[in-house]
């Protein structure tokens, strides 16, 4: 999509405000989509951070190989920078990953039983894989899965949790 659009979004006369727009409005949306239910690793949020500082360097007509040359050296930090643009891909992801957690914690339906994994019988063998409502409360800061589940009822608190998490943004 971003090549279909690239008259638009690599043009130097519209203003680097307008083209962030255009991609947070076309791009991004298809980026995203389905982020609600993916568990992001290290690996993952690597890839999206690459992702999303390509689109800038491609905005910006600076090239990727800019940053290994020692000439006219140009860091993801300086394209940040020159561009007035923060990295916030991530953020959005967590946070629809956050408000669509409150959503199926509220509901108590079967997505809730599957979600929190309280279903009869044994494990496999070995670690413990690292669930989802583990990540989210460590995001959150809440000390437990279990804090986090209770939270959810309270849709003004948990709405005041996330902004503030948003706000002053976690690990």
């Amino acid at each position: 999509m971003f090549k279909r659009m690239k008259n638009i979004l690599t043009n130097p006369h519209m203003s680097i405000e307008t083209r962030k727009r255009v991609l947070e409005c076309y791009i991004e949306p298809m980026l995203m989509y389905g982020c609600e239910t993916w568990i992001i690793s290290k690996q993952t949020r690597g890839r999206l951070e690459a992702k999303e500082m390509w689109f800038l360097r491609r905005m910006t007509r600076i090239p990727r190989i800019a940053r290994k040359k020692k000439t006219n050296q140009k860091t993801n930090d300086a394209v940040l920078s020159e561009t007035n643009i923060k990295r916030a891909l991530i953020n959005k992801i967590r946070k629809r990953q956050v408000t669509f957690f409150g959503h199926i914690m509220r509901r108590e339906r079967q997505e809730h039983l599957v979600t929190t994994g309280m279903f009869m019988g044994r494990h496999g063998r070995g670690r413990l894989r690292e669930k989802a409502t583990d990540r989210l409360a460590s995001w959150l800061g809440v000390g437990s899965t279990v804090e986090t589940i209770k939270t959810t009822r309270e849709r003004g608190v948990w709405r005041g949790m996330i902004a503030n998490v948003m706000r002053h943004g976690t690990g």
